[in-house]
């Protein structure tokens, strides 16, 4: 779970890595040889999608809170 600003900066640095390794493998075998290599890969890349939309709905929702906290 990401749950500090350099925690999510991390994340998004190892999906563009992966993102660029799927590429990589699909440009050198696009045939389904390394097809256990890629579904890996994308399935990396999907979790690292759902723990930074996780993070940044938790992020946004304190931001709403922090604006509507009576002074």
């Amino acid at each position: 779970m990401i749950a500090t600003p350099q925690e999510y900066d991390k994340a998004n640095q190892e999906l563009s890595q992966l993102e660029k390794w799927l590429a990589h493998l699909q440009e050198v075998s696009p045939i389904p040889a390394k097809g256990l290599t890629k579904a890996g890969v994308r399935k990396m890349i999907a979790r690292l999608h759902e723990e930074l939309g996780v993070y940044e709905g938790t992020r946004e929702m304190h931001e709403v809170r922090n604006e509507f906290q009576p002074l």
